[in-house]
């Protein structure tokens, strides 16, 4: 693991005394958990720059992150109230912008309109069956360990080539996508983490044209029990819901799996502990969703002595929450799911328990599959990505025993003498996740992009 921060170190540049500390950047994502000992020591709270001349005020304790999560009437997430966005001090180009500024969904949303839109996704998740959540998360997981697993080399870069994939997949099957637009969601929402220019086009693009299709054929999905929810939402309100769930559901999944994965390989690890565990550790120590959840006081709130003025956004650290040092005392004595990865509060996440699951049963497929799976490098050397937003790896290399995972349709077709998984015994050539042009090779199984290949492999095509 890390080594604990020193609290006797010299400051690093950028603390308040001569400047905001810098929450991305290199130097954020060499030491995350060291920048949040250092805030630590100016109280609750304290001012940072989340991106290029973009100024928040960031919660680092977690009575104090509870305390803004739990108080709507005096902090809102309507940013349209954002004081410097509203004066021109926000660079038009801040990478801040596409994670803060205003969109028509429950995020972003307070009182009675929250209430509704929010009403529509919980009850639409309600209806997600979690026997066949499970099934769609291992298929999914065993397409991808498929790709890489019975090459020779034996290893393979799970960041890029499983835990980033995964989500999409299993959102992509979970909203209704038919493959055409399945590869233009993936490629869409790939685009926007990647900072591709045009992607939220692709996304917007792909989305509608999925909500016009369920409009003329309804189906059990996602998509459609949000159309014919009884709040009546519009399609744009539904497009926005959509977008609210891949983008929130997507990079903290990767995240999770992928962290869940490290922690569980790692030399550190207790031999016999479940993945859950794994998880759950995951979700306290490492919060896949790092600081985020704006909040904009409707008045000037008095917090640890500091004054969070009127307008100006307040920033949670579910990272620096989580592992606040007040909590160590008692943080056996909480229960394990008190930590604040999904929020509290009226806004905290709706899709708690399926996104769990989801991250449970990718950890697990992986190591079924690969039983005798290692990393190639211990877990304390592994990089976390340089953004405030996620606490996510670069990188996860790792080793096996090359072997072949067969498809979901030879899964199921009676085996006879010297058939069976040989069948599969040469992997697939792959493009990149957002791809969409046909891969080299020319076989049907080959063509199209990732959601595509994905349902062509479920058929044994």
């Amino acid at each position: 693991m890390q080594q604990p921060h020193d609290p006797n170190e010299i400051p690093p540049p950028g603390c308040p005394a001569h400047g905001n500390v810098q929450m991305y950047g290199p130097a954020f994502g060499a030491d995350p958990d060291g920048h949040y000992a250092h805030l630590r020591t100016f109280g609750l709270s304290a001012p940072v720059d989340i991106a290029p001349d973009v100024q928040v005020e960031l919660v680092t304790s977690y009575d104090a992150a509870l305390y803004v999560l739990q108080n709507p009437a005096s902090f809102v997430r309507d940013s349209r109230r954002w004081n410097a966005l509203n004066e021109g001090r926000v660079p038009a180009d801040s990478p801040s912008l596409p994670m803060m500024s205003y969109r028509p969904n429950a995020l972003f949303s307070d009182g009675a309109a929250h209430a509704r839109l929010r009403q529509a996704v919980t009850d639409s998740l309600a209806t997600v069956n979690e026997l066949q959540l499970v099934r769609q998360t291992q298929q999914s997981a065993d397409y991808l360990i498929s790709r890489f697993s019975a090459e020779p080399r034996g290893q393979a870069e799970l960041m890029a080539e499983y835990a980033q994939p995964l989500p999409l997949l299993v959102f992509s099957d979970l909203f209704g996508c038919p493959p055409e637009i399945g590869d233009r969601v993936i490629a869409g929402i790939s685009g926007i983490f990647e900072g591709t220019p045009g992607a939220d086009e692709v996304l917007g693009g792909a989305l509608s044209e999925l909500i016009a299709l369920k409009r003329r054929r309804p189906a059990a999905d996602l998509t459609t029990r949000l159309m014919e929810h009884s709040a009546q939402l519009s399609d744009e309100e539904v497009l926005h819901q959509l977008v609210t769930l891949l983008s929130g559901g997507t990079a903290p999944l990767t995240a999770a799996i992928a962290t869940s994965s490290a922690l569980y390989l790692g030399e550190e690890w207790q031999t016999g502990l479940p993945v859950e565990d794994a998880v759950a550790q995951t979700l306290w120590n490492y919060a896949p969703i790092a600081n985020y959840a704006a909040h904009y006081p409707v008045h000037d709130v008095e917090l640890g002595g500091r004054v969070l003025r009127a307008n100006d956004p307040v920033l949670v650290s579910f990272a620096a929450a989580n592992t606040d040092p007040k909590l160590t005392e008692h943080r056996q004595q909480l229960s394990a799911k008190a930590h604040l990865a999904f929020g509290a509060g009226p806004h905290a996440c709706p899709a708690k328990d399926p996104a769990f699951m989801i991250a449970v049963t990718g950890v697990e497929t992986l190591l079924n599959r690969l039983p005798d799976i290692e990393m190639r490098v211990p877990f304390n050397t592994l990089a976390w990505a340089p953004t405030p937003w996620s606490r996510s790896l670069v990188t996860l290399p790792v080793r096996f025993t090359p072997r072949t995972v067969p498809s979901a349709a030879e899964q199921d077709r009676p085996r006879s003498s010297g058939q069976g998984s040989q069948q599969s015994a040469k992997p697939e050539q792959r493009p990149t996740a957002g791809a969409s042009g046909p891969a080299s090779g020319g076989s049907s199984q080959q063509k199209g992009g990732l959601f595509s290949r994905f349902l062509a492999w479920t058929r044994g095509e």
